[in-house]
């Protein structure tokens, strides 16, 4: 899967995963992600947010990065430039 449009809204994660999958419709994309059809014409209409729980999904649905599906959602990435395999300091 690879972004080649810049436009970054949930339509879009949800029409890549389509396309990506080889899906005709939404409802066939709640069945590949195990999801209830609601859950996508939600997110599809801006009602409900894409979670970490429908990321996870996609992830492992598609193969592709938790990171890039972040990215087609328009969400931020979760670590910053640079942060990646750095262990986190101790609260002390």
């Amino acid at each position: 899967m690879t972004l080649l449009n810049t436009r970054t809204k949930p339509n879009h994660l949800l029409d890549t995963v389509v396309e990506h999958l080889r899906l005709k419709n939404d409802a066939e994309l709640s069945r590949a992600l195990e999801v209830a059809p609601p859950v996508i014409s939600k997110i599809r209409h801006g009602r409900l947010p894409v979670g970490d729980n429908f990321i996870c999904r996609v992830h492992e649905a598609t193969g592709v990065s938790v990171a890039h599906v972040r990215r087609l959602a328009g969400l931020k990435p979760l670590l910053s430039t640079g942060q990646a395999g750095r262990p986190s300091k101790p609260d002390h």
